[in-house]
């Protein structure tokens, strides 16, 4: 079939109100009593606060969030079953520190060990899995750092499953705030086991020791971390009316600091930010002209859900701008990328994205071809005069 081409107009379409002003007013950030901090929103991973938040920096403890992370992953692989038994080592069994209290030579199911490791922050429990996954904790943490490479937690270094002290053996508040936002997308039902409070084993009942738990209904939690290299840390996750928030606060001088000023990084972020859905898939936000296809117009939308983290109170201020040609042709795909759509909120560009074709067309019959050939014709002879 012979092609009928002409040059293509590119066209820009905004709504929503006007917004007068260059720039937002914003409640500063708290001051935190902390080596380093930082606040997102966990679906738009908009940074609300932060303080040097790539900073490197002992993780302690907070290293069994990725422990945990590779352990669900070999179970999503199936290479591990939750119900499957793992032999305790002497090695595992005289780990120090924090223990779940398992014993050598016994035999513990991986669903009570990852409680161990989660809940009670056992270190015997995070080398049984280790040495049960990949033979010794060394070779754990080379999983443990393919892991972090594929989450792009670029300033991340693991030597054990554990945290305990190793100068090669560190993180950033970044890269843990991306860690976790990737537990609580990819595998929910682990991160559930987060927000118990306590978990008995051998007769032996210990607390979470995620206090927040107690504190805020919101907070599920995720995880403290100790030794004298690294300070006080926690890493917390709180929701409310729809809206996530992961808070990093790390190099606190005590128990009470940590929650104190993760407590103050997550009241602010509620307080002064809100998060929306402004466009969902399968919504049509315009129609542009169609040529040489079975119809005379397309319906344009998003590719995926259009979510923007931003001040409270600025919702109606929003500028959505839809770039596209001023007209396309035939024949078009459902979802191929025919434009962009980006999100201004003053000076500041909150979102960008593709708009994609909602339908499928294919090319209509010669004789109509004809047709529009000669309508776009006319056309451009009317805009060129």
């Amino acid at each position: 079939m012979r092609r009928f081409g002409l040059a293509l107009v590119f066209l820009t379409f905004v709504s929503s109100s006007a917004f007068a002003a260059n720039s937002i007013p914003l409640l500063p950030p708290p001051n935190l009593q902390a080596s380093s901090f930082l606040l997102i929103d966990a679906d738009t991973n908009k940074v609300l606060a932060e303080h040097n938040a790539r900073q490197r920096s002992a993780p302690a403890s907070l290293t069994k969030i990725m422990t945990g992370y590779v352990v669900e992953e070999e179970i999503r692989r199936g290479r591990l079953g939750t119900d499957e038994p793992v032999q305790i080592s002497v090695n595992a069994w005289r780990t120090g520190g924090s223990k779940m209290f398992i014993r050598e030579g016994t035999s513990v199911e991986v669903s009570q060990l990852l409680k161990g490791v989660i809940i009670q922050s056992g270190n015997d429990a995070s080398v049984a899995l280790a040495e049960h996954i990949a033979g010794n904790e060394d070779q754990f943490a080379d999983l443990m750092n393919q892991q972090a490479q594929l989450l792009n937690m670029n300033d991340t270094q693991f030597r054990n499953s554990t945290g305990l002290p190793d100068e090669q053996h560190y993180s950033t508040a970044w890269d843990l705030a991306l860690l976790t936002r990737a537990l609580i997308k990819n595998h929910p039902q682990q991160y559930a086991l987060y927000s118990e409070k306590s978990y008995t084993y051998n007769n032996i009942e210990q607390p979470n020791r995620n206090r927040l738990l107690w504190r805020d209904r919101s907070v599920d939690g995720v995880k403290t971390g100790f030794t004298n290299a690294a300070g006080y840390c926690l890493v917390a996750s709180a929701e409310r009316d729809g809206m996530r928030l992961i808070s990093v606060v790390l190099g606190t001088e005590n128990d009470e600091a940590r929650m104190r000023e993760s407590q103050k990084l997550l009241s602010y972020g509620f307080r002064n930010y809100e998060t929306k859905t402004l466009y969902e898939p399968g919504t049509s936000l315009q129609e542009q002209p169609i040529y040489y296809g079975e119809v005379e117009a397309l319906p344009l939308g998003v590719a995926e859900d259009v979510i923007v983290t931003f001040p409270k109170g600025y919702y109606q201020d929003i500028d959505a701008s839809i770039t596209v040609p001023g007209y396309f042709e035939a024949p078009i795909g459902k979802g191929d990328v025919l434009g962009s759509i980006e999100l201004r909120l003053g000076d500041e560009v909150i979102y960008t994205g593709d708009v994609v074709s909602q339908i499928d067309v294919e090319e209509s019959g010669w004789f109509a071809q004809l047709g529009d050939y000669i309508s776009l014709m006319f056309n451009q002879s009317s805009v060129d005069e």
